[in-house]
């Protein structure tokens, strides 16, 4: 990516799940203290999953929290990104937990 389109603050979208002993509900209380949007699901075999839109550095912070840090009691195992992709406009305007 060119450094022009960094400094205009090009608009990020990436999907995640994250594996362990995790739960979403952190996530979206971090997501909207990093000013990202998207969505946080818990799955039925015990993952988090969900999807994160927002400026490029905000994503990357966020995407680092759920890699590293999750909620208090959290135990991350492994975390995947995938369809990470360069966005015109978010689709969300906010952040939710979807159930």
């Amino acid at each position: 990516m060119s450094a022009l389109a960094k400094a205009s603050g090009a608009l990020k979208s990436v999907d995640y799940e994250v594996f362990g002993r995790v739960q979403g509900k952190y996530t979206e209380e971090e997501a909207r203290k990093l000013g990202v949007v998207g969505w946080v699901k818990n799955t039925s075999k015990g993952t988090v999953t969900g999807q994160i839109q927002g400026p490029e550095d905000k994503v990357n912070a966020m995407k680092s929290w759920l890699s590293k840090v999750g909620s208090p009691s959290s135990r991350i195992d492994r975390t995947n990104f995938s369809n990470e992709k360069e966005i015109s406009k978010l689709d969300f305007s906010g952040f939710s937990t979807r159930y």
